[in-house]
This record gives C-alpha cells, structure tokens and sequence, in this order.
C-alpha cells in the first residue's frame, strides 16, 4: 500500500529552486510527494520535519490561553466564557475548538503526532549525512514529546501512538495511565536530548536543542510531582497516579532535571543585574522584544509578512490607538503585584489606596499597560485630545463646565469603543510600543522554553523537598534581575512556597503557565471562581488634553466578568466526536 504526505508546496519550491516538470504528459499531484521520494531527498525530509514544528503553535494568538485563567478577560468573547464559567461539555467545548488554541486540541495535535511517527519510521534507513539525520531523528524525537506533554496538561493520561497506522486498520486505542505517559514523554525527551545540539546558528535557530530537550522533561516531571496527579481528585486512571507514590522520589527527579538544564552552562538570565527599579523594569520588558537572549532556550520566530496567527500589538493594543484591546489584564493579577519592598499591596492602605500604579514590582510597569502609563504617539485622527499618547482608562474626567469625560482606551471612548477594555487594562509585556500596531506587525519571538522557567522549576522542587536554601538561592536570582528584595529560607517552607507561588505568577504572566499550575496545586478552586475584577477611576481636571490639571483621583473596583469553578474543569472533555470514533476512549470525569 502507498501512502502520500503532503508537504506545502511553497515550501518545497523554495527548496527546490521552484523547478518543475512541464511534460503535459505529467500528471502527478504536485502538492503531494511519495514517501519514498520524500525520505530519499534531505531537502524533501527536512521540509516536512519543519511543517511539523507548525503544531506547537504559540502563545500569542488573538485568544491567549491567559484569558481562561486569572490573568486576563478576552472583550470579544469567542467562547472563552464558556470555559471561565464551567460550562463546557464534550459536544460544546467553548474556545477550545477554537482553531487559535489548535496546539492544544486532541484532533489537532495527533495528526502532528502521526507526522512525527511518519518521520521516526523512515528517518533511520534514510541515506543522508549522518549528523544531518542524527539531528533531525532528535527533533522529531522533541516534537512528539512536545505534543504529548500539550496532551497530557490538558487530558491527563492520553493513548500513547508510535506506529503508523494505515488506511482500514482498526483505530481504537485505550488511554494510557498518566503515569505511562509521563515515563513516554521523558523518554523522548531524553532520546532528543542525546541527539541534540546545544545551539545552532544562522537559519536553523529556532530549532529544538539540547536545552530544549532537558527543559521539556524538567516541566513534566515538575508536573508529574504536583498535588494535582498525586492527591487525584476524580481517581480515574488516565487523569493521574492510582496508587500511592513516593512523593520525594518525584520531587527529587524533578529537581535533578532542572538541574540539568542549569549545567549545561549555556543560558542565563537576560541583564541579570540592573542598577535600578527603572532599568529593571526596562530589562524585563526588553527580554521579550529580543530575537535572541541567552535566556531564551526555544522560541519560535515571526516574520511581519507571513500570516501565523500572530498579531500581538494589533490583537492587545489598546482602542484608542485603532488596535483591538483583546486580552485585557484584570484586577485580580494587578493586585498581586506586590510593593516594591517586597509587601503585599493593600487596599485597605490609603497611602496605596490613593496611588495604586506607585512602587510597585517593576516588572508590573513591563506587563501591564495601565492608566497613565506611557504608551507611544497617538494616531493622527485623535492626537487632538491626547498629544503626548499616554494610556487613557479612566472612567470619568469632571471638567469646569460639569462636562464628562471618559478615557480614550475605555468602553466610552469616542474612538472604537468596542474594542475598549472593561478591566481598565491592556497588555504590555510582547509588545513593542515603538511598532505603529495598527498598520505594522511587529516580528518578536515567543518563547516556548526560558531560564526563568528553569529556576522556577528547581526552586519549586527544592520547597518541596524542604531544601529552602537551594530554592532561596536561585529565586534571588530572578528577584534581583526584577528589582525586588531576595527571598531568604528562614521563612520556613509554607511561607516560602507562597511567595514562591506568587512569584511565579509575576514573573511568567500570560506565558500559558498559570492556567496549568492552577490546577497542578489545586488551588483553582478558589483562584478561578473569583469574579474578574476592574479598575473605575474617576477624577477632575480643568483640560481635557493637559494631564497636568487633573487631580482627585478616586479608584474602586468593579466585576467585569463573573466567573465559576467546577472540579471537572482540572481536566478538559474529550470531545464528543473523538470518543465516538473510538470505543476504549474513557471520558474524563464530570463530563
């Protein structure tokens, strides 16, 4: 039996040189190539390796993964509602399906995972240069760990695939354990890992690396630790552990694979040592406007020209500069920003009550774009009412005529208000202010894999293990690039674990990790049925354009989205269709 792949064909032109056959007689597909000629060409298996890594998708889709968890409100809706309210089920699965969050989705990620088995099958007996296919079988090793770990984040315990099935085979295939996908998923990573490079150059970065490998393994066994799998709400087999484990055993390999990342010796945080509050915010925000750092250990690029999905500054750029507001930060993590001594912010304060955007963690003046926040030049169309572009999100400006005004990056702003946050907050961190949004889209990275997250990994281990000064330390690490006072382990382990928790919370806002590791420490249940929370502000001035002049600023809070827990939503449906196609499937609880 003959199979085809299909492989972009502008893809392969380009490889090609863009020639062709121009026989008449030639009636070959010319967007499909043979799996024999495929394999038999490194520029053909190279080209279909790269159409893989497409599955990874990325964080910065017009829906951010961000927006269904504690961190942002989508304005637009798009069935993102349907997950914060609990309402999803197997043949309605809200946002989910949602072609944006694809690297996600069951239905989406196993043809990725075919592809990669496709490549794993053929790879070996390929006659191409021998460190050529030892690199490309180690990334094709990576990426099907990759989309199993996506899997097992979101299902727990999913069917774990390696042959290539062909067509009128029989397709039902039964969950693995959680516990057999884990071992799975760290076995290909280590499989990558051995056959890596620690970096690459020129065209080829981007790739997987060595360090991508080691990080991969060192987020899921950290994930495998967690209270989630262990204490195992549902007791099903396929969503965590069924049988008692040695908790320590996990917790130390957790912490031996992040060391792992840490002594390769190749990354580092990005401006590690600031001179300043000012300069550490400015270094934060930086890191993710670079195409390359030391501290970036993958990421995957952009190019303005190419249509990826990606659009973060149009996507997230407030209303009043003609971009689309999009995920919009709530109050809820504005508040655990904390002082820039290090305390909790308080309400109940007055002094910080009265200026709440005032001393803050720098790396809140890096994430979040908030009223008075500088931002860049109006458009021409509204530069009248703000001539030096300034974040406008206040609620009510009183002039001396009794006249009132709202902010122009509001719902009530006479420049597309509908794409006005409710909150009273947009997104800073990814984008880049000096990049008119409206007309240009910026080219800066995602980033799958960073140090930070690595040191997160090992302080989160080491508090566990109840080795506080190994977690002190490298959390100092990360305090000190962010401007805030160090950690010290005399806090004692439930303290430190809390600040730790917060602190990963600040420092990896809106990089698809707070949805998971709500859930991973079971603490969603209070974190997610809290209502989304705003700013209203109101204030008087004597100028509607002169900043100068306004005074008596008041701020309270206010809901914008009510919001709902339920226990099934640990785990996500399996949808409806795949468990009919597939009679061993078992559905997670509560669905």
């Amino acid at each position: 039996m003959r199979r085809d792949i299909r492989i972009t064909t502008a893809t392969l032109l380009v490889l090609l040189g863009g020639s062709g056959c121009n026989s008449i007689l030639d009636v070959s597909p010319k967007d499909q190539f043979p799996e024999q000629a495929v394999f038999a060409d490194p520029n053909l298996a190279e080209a279909f390796l790269n159409d893989i890594y497409r599955g990874m998708g990325h964080g910065l889709y017009e829906i951010m993964l961000s927006s269904l968890t504690d961190e942002t409100h989508f304005i637009h809706g798009y069935g993102t509602d349907k997950i914060v309210q609990a309402v999803i089920t197997p043949s309605d699965r809200g946002c989910l399906d949602d072609g944006r969050l694809a690297h996600y989705n069951w239905g989406s990620t196993y043809p990725r995972i075919r592809q990669a088995n496709i490549f794993l099958s053929h790879v070996e007996a390929a006659a191409f240069d021998p460190v050529l296919k030892q690199r490309m079988k180690g990334e094709a090793f990576f990426l099907r760990a990759y989309f199993y770990h996506n899997l097992m984040r979101m299902y727990g315990g999913v069917p774990l695939i390696t042959k290539v099935y062909g067509l009128n085979e029989d397709y039902s295939v039964a969950r693995n354990s959680f516990q057999e996908t884990v071992a799975f998923i760290a076995a290909n990573a280590d499989s990558a890992a051995a056959l890596l490079p620690l970096s690459y150059s020129g065209a080829d970065v981007g790739r997987a690396t060595k360090g991508a490998a080691l990080a991969l393994k060192a987020r899921v066994l950290l994930y495998a630790a967690s209270d989630l799998y262990n204490v195992n709400p549902s007791g099903q087999q396929e969503n965590g552990y069924t049988t008692p484990q040695d908790r320590t055993a996990l917790w130390r390999a957790a912490k031996d694979a992040a060391k792992a990342v840490m002594d390769l010796g190749t990354y580092n945080l990005f401006r590690p040592n600031p001179a300043n509050a000012q300069e550490a915010a400015q270094n934060y925000g930086d890191l993710f406007l670079q195409k390359v750092s030391n501290e970036a250990i993958m990421s995957r690029y952009f190019l303005s020209t190419r249509d990826d999905g990606y659009n973060p500054g149009l996507f997230n750029g407030p209303n009043g500069f003609h971009t689309w507001g999009g995920n919009t930060p709530i109050q809820n993590l504005v508040d655990d920003y904390r002082m820039a001594d290090g305390s909790k912010f308080d309400w109940n304060n007055p002094a910080e009550a009265a200026a709440p955007y005032a001393n803050r963690d720098p790396r809140f003046y890096a994430s979040i774009a908030y009223d008075g926040a500088p931002w860049r030049p109006r458009p021409d169309d509204v530069k009248k009412l703000d001539p030096v572009g300034i974040i406008q999100t206040f609620r009510a400006l009183k002039l001396p005529d009794s006249s009132v005004v709202a902010g122009l990056d509001t719902r009530d702003s006479p420049v597309e208000n509908w794409n006005g946050a409710y909150s009273g907050y947009y997104v800073r961190k990814f984008i880049d202010p000096s990049v008119n949004a409206q007309f240009t889209k910026e080219e800066v990275p995602w980033i799958f894999f960073r140090y930070a997250e690595v040191l997160l990994n090992y302080a989160e281990a080491s508090i566990e293990l109840n080795e506080l000064g190994d977690a002190a330390t490298v959390l100092n690490q990360i305090r000190v690039r962010a401007g805030m006072p160090p950690f010290s382990a005399a806090l004692g382990q439930a303290a430190l674990r809390d600040e730790y928790r917060n602190e990963r919370r600040i420092e990896m806002a809106f990089e698809e990790q707070r949805f998971f590791d709500v859930r991973r420490w079971m603490v969603a249940p209070p974190a997610l049925s809290k209502p989304a929370q705003g700013i209203n502000i109101f204030l008087v001035g004597t100028s509607r354009t002169d900043r100068t002049t306004w005074t008596n600023y008041r701020y309270a809070t206010d809901t914008v989205q009510t919001r709902v827990w339920n226990d099934k939503m640990y785990f996500m449906p399996i949808r409806l269709d795949e468990m009919n196609r597939n009679s061993l499937l078992k559905q997670n609880p509560g669905y």
